[in-house]
């Protein structure tokens, strides 16, 4: 510990969403980020935070000193449509990685919060057949649920919706829909939309799923914390938004048609609410 502050440990801590739950976390906490940079950033870095590289394999070996009062297991492979060729590193991350931090969860007796996919739901719950990537996160929630009551362990479930923000991947395989849209704006280039376009999304800030969690990881306990926006787009939409030529990709495997909100936990225990809509995100974009 330092100055007598509980740790927290944030797996994945320099991706999309982490740096966000860190600056909430950082006036309260102790906080040491575990991240493999296979997407996060050493760019995203928060002042104050302890960063410590490696796979989360290895995180009886890289943190095996430490004893943390919360685990915020964020730091998964988390792309659908590309799951499918990178079937060994998804498998490496979310399954053995995963056992290995839920191994660590367990022998320390701390409280696990784990961030789930609402890939689980979607298309009235085939979804989570759809992708490796869905498949492995789902099994994952389920292997959550049954170490909390195997070994009596406290716990939290969220399922995060479409996080977008400052920090989301513009460029290359894995950047996300509202990535690559912004730098295809900023480029002058068409918009490309996976086909049919009609896929619709919760797309949520990152700050308000990083409020979310807060919450959920100092008072919650148990499965079903849903953290999204109640806004429904499809990706059309959201191309439309930005304006501009829009160009039409072939369809992809696993790209699920709908998806299924449900934030009545977390709205019903803490009050939650988000703070920020997709239309403002983008308007502030365009003005920038």
């Amino acid at each position: 510990m330092s100055d007598g502050k509980k740790t927290i440990l944030v797996t994945g801590g320099a991706g999309l969403i982490g740096p966000s739950l860190i600056e909430l976390l950082l006036p309260r906490y102790r906080v040491v980020s575990l991240d493999n940079y296979s997407i996060g950033s050493k760019k995203n870095h928060i002042a104050g935070a302890e960063y410590v590289e490696g796979h989360t394999k290895d995180i009886e070996t890289l943190l095996g000193h430490e004893h943390p009062a919360i685990i915020f297991h964020l730091g998964e492979y988390s792309r659908v449509e590309q799951s499918f060729s990178d079937l060994p590193k998804v498998w490496e991350s979310n399954v053995h990685g995963a056992f290995c931090v839920f191994e660590y969860w367990r022998k320390r007796k701390t409280k696990l919060v784990y961030a789930g996919s609402s890939t689980k739901f979607a298309d009235g719950g085939m979804g989570r057949d759809q992708s490796p990537y869905a498949w492995m996160k789902a099994s994952n929630t389920e292997l959550v649920r049954n170490y909390g009551t195997w070994f009596d362990l406290p716990y939290a479930i969220t399922y995060f919706y479409n996080g977008y923000g400052p920090r989301e991947l513009s460029t290359g395989p894995y950047a996300s829909v509202m990535g690559r849209f912004k730098e295809q704006y900023w480029k002058g280039e068409p918009i490309t939309v996976v086909a049919p376009g009609t896929q619709k999304r919760n797309f949520t800030h990152v700050e308000d799923l990083a409020r979310g969690l807060c919450a959920i990881g100092e008072g919650g306990q148990g499965d079903d914390y849903g953290i999204g926006s109640p806004e429904s787009y499809s990706v059309l939409d959201i191309a439309h938004m930005f304006g501009g030529k829009i160009e039409m990709l072939p369809e992809r495997k696993g790209n699920r048609m709908e998806s299924v909100l449900d934030t009545t936990r977390i709205e019903h225990e803490f009050g939650w609410k988000p703070e920020h809509t997709v239309r403002e995100y983008i308007d502030k974009l365009k003005n920038s």
